[in-house]
């Protein structure tokens, strides 16, 4: 088992050795943006005692454990459902899309504007600051995307190392890359305990989850894999979800510009997931039409949600 172990991390190491070699350029650029977080996150653990109010945290993580069990709920019709027409899929999956793209702009990056504007008292600088948090957050998925092994459903097996690793496990993956960033926003959203932010953001991730958690089932069953084991496999990912609100909350307390940047990262990386692989994968099957009508369906309905709970 241990030398199984070694045999596959030092394919693993292999592969990414090749990936940096192939890409070398964005590659530094990926390590330069990981840095960054991976110090923020440093500093904050540093001082976790005094930057990190417990009452915050435990919202964080209670937002986090929301968006988890939205998951579950989405994912146990699947159950009894083993497959949707195609066009129904897609106008769910659009929704989900437009809810992302509002979560991002009105709770994340609107917020984050007026916060680091009034750190750096110029309304520039604080643009500025949520720019280069979301190219940071840009970045953070890209290097996931190049370097951790996965699989779409219709694009097949990517990232370095795709090849030693199982099917079943590809597509966990990749669904864990998708929820971490949306955990990620929860906590990063309640960091300051401004609650007008991280409600109507948890909210809008969670209803988001619903549709997603029923198409990340539908797409286990398409490979064969049992109604029970695919429900359990769609609800255990949702776990990633308060990991990545742990994350978050920790990565935007270090210093007082960590919180803005924290909320430009959190910005990014969601924008990037929904323009990098939830759009295209509604446009495959020529129901754009349809995926778009969702897409602004589930932006109204963020709308809505930020005017009502904000």
């Amino acid at each position: 088992m241990q030398q199984a172990i070694r045999q596959t991390l030092s394919l693993l190491l292999k592969s990414w050795r090749e990936q940096f070699n192939t890409r070398p350029g964005i590659s530094i650029f990926i390590l330069s943006a990981i840095s960054l977080i991976v110090g923020l996150l440093l500093v904050s653990l540093l001082n976790i005692h005094s930057n990190i109010d417990p009452q915050f945290l435990k919202w964080a993580l209670i937002g986090g454990g929301v968006g988890a069990l939205s998951t579950a709920l989405g994912a146990a019709p699947g159950l009894f459902v083993k497959k949707l027409p195609t066009i129904t899929e897609d106008t769910m999956l659009g929704m989900a899309a437009g809810m992302m793209l509002g979560a991002s702009f009105f709770s994340l990056i609107l917020p984050g504007i007026e916060v680091a504007t009034d750190l750096t008292g110029h309304a520039v600088s604080g643009v500025a600051i949520i720019i280069f948090g979301m190219i940071g957050g840009v970045l953070l998925m890209l290097g996931l995307d190049y370097y951790l092994p996965h699989e779409h459903q219709h694009s097949g097996p990517c990232g370095a190392g795709h090849q030693q690793v199982g099917r079943v496990s590809l597509f966990v993956l990749a669904i864990a890359l998708h929820n971490f960033p949306e955990g990620m926003a929860i906590g990063v959203s309640y960091t300051d305990g401004n609650l007008s932010v991280g409600i109507p953001l948890t909210a809008a991730i969670a209803l988001q989850n619903i549709p997603e958690g029923l198409a990340v089932v539908l797409a286990l069953r398409r490979i064969n894999i049992s109604a029970g084991k695919a429900v359990a496999i769609a609800a255990a990912t949702g776990l990633v979800e308060p990991i990545g609100a742990l994350v978050g909350i920790i990565l935007s307390s270090g210093l007082p510009v960590s919180y803005p940047l924290g909320l430009g990262i959190a910005a990014g990386a969601m924008i990037f997931v929904v323009s990098h692989e939830v759009i295209p994968e509604t446009h495959r099957n020529g129901h754009q039409t349809r995926a778009t009508v969702g897409l602004m369906g589930g932006l109204f309905a963020i709308m809505l949600i930020d005017t009502l709970l904000g």
